[in-house]
């Protein structure tokens, strides 16, 4: 991933977002959080530097991220906390997929299931 030469830097660490796996931009938009026309001006950080976000994804392929704000889940009412961590680690699962579907940027998003509205 390379936004012109400068690439895409995290907003949070300052590191290089090298992978789409690894944004928590495309995260976001798989989401269906912020529209296809924003993608490409709003920041970029890795998945792990948003950890208010991060800290829903279950799978044993990402380990654990802890939130120490206010945001923290654990302070969050448990039904919340486990729709939340379902419809994060979906996204997360198909962010993982994205570069063997063979899909178009506009088929990215997950369709929205009766589970995610929460």
């Amino acid at each position: 991933m390379a936004r012109c030469d400068e690439g895409y830097r995290c907003r949070v660490c300052g590191g290089d977002v090298e992978q789409m796996t690894d944004s928590d931009l495309y995260l976001a938009f798989i989401l269906s959080e912020i529209p296809l026309e924003r993608l490409h001006i709003l920041p970029e950080c890795h998945v792990r530097c948003n950890p208010a976000r991060a800290q829903y994804i279950t799978d044993s392929d990402f380990p654990s991220v802890e939130c120490s704000s206010f945001f923290n889940k654990r302070a969050l009412d448990v039904e919340f906390v486990q729709a939340e961590e379902q419809r994060i680690t979906r996204a997360w699962r198909r962010l993982q997929a994205i570069p063997t579907l063979g899909l178009a940027l506009p088929e990215y998003p997950l369709a929205i299931t009766p589970d995610d509205l929460h």
